[in-house]
């Protein structure tokens, strides 16, 4: 089983990145589960989002102490949470950042950084960044192909929204396949 923690701020998106996530992974045929875990439920307050993958049936049920992957949805959260506790080396990082990331990476841990906000900015026209991680995360990972994200985003956001919400998908993914 493969395990992905989600770390954003209310309002940001992140328990819907990981039910869209969760998707794809089972229109690709996979079994998966996306949960998330609130605190404060508040816009801006620290919010956790998970999502399991298995090629079996998946019967835990409880929240991810150790994942193999994390998407940072808003950098800042790395000074006030310890996003990376807990992931496992030879685990991926998945930061929303222009900037560079201080030494608080584990070692053994593959650090992605991305300007999530700028290509959804561009693309959406919004500073909403978690489709446009759930491309990066795709192309890091390999846990979810483009035409399941498609697939995923477009019985969500139906329409243009969902065209544009691709868009930032399949640039970020492109992106971090070296591709762009």
């Amino acid at each position: 089983m493969r395990e992905l923690r989600i770390h954003g701020r209310g309002g940001q998106g992140s328990v819907t990145a990981a039910e869209l996530i969760a998707v794809a992974a089972f229109e690709d045929g996979v079994y998966s589960q996306a949960f998330p875990a609130f605190g404060v439920e508040r816009r801006g307050a620290p919010v956790q989002a998970f999502v399991r993958f298995n090629d079996e049936k998946i019967r835990l049920r409880s929240q991810v102490y150790e994942p193999d992957y994390i998407i940072v949805q808003d950098s800042s959260l790395i000074r006030d949470v310890d996003v990376f506790a807990g992931l496992k080396k030879g685990g991926i990082a998945i930061v929303n950042t222009e900037r560079s990331i201080p030494a608080a990476v584990p070692e053994g841990v593959r650090l992605i950084t991305i300007d999530a906000t700028g290509i959804a900015l561009e693309k959406l026209g919004v500073p909403i960044t978690n489709t446009t991680l759930i491309g990066a995360f795709a192309a890091a990972t390999g846990e979810i192909a483009p035409p399941a994200i498609r697939k995923a985003l477009m019985r969500r956001f139906p329409g243009k929204l969902g065209e544009k919400n691709v868009a930032a998908a399949e640039y970020a993914y492109n992106l971090v396949k070296g591709e762009a």
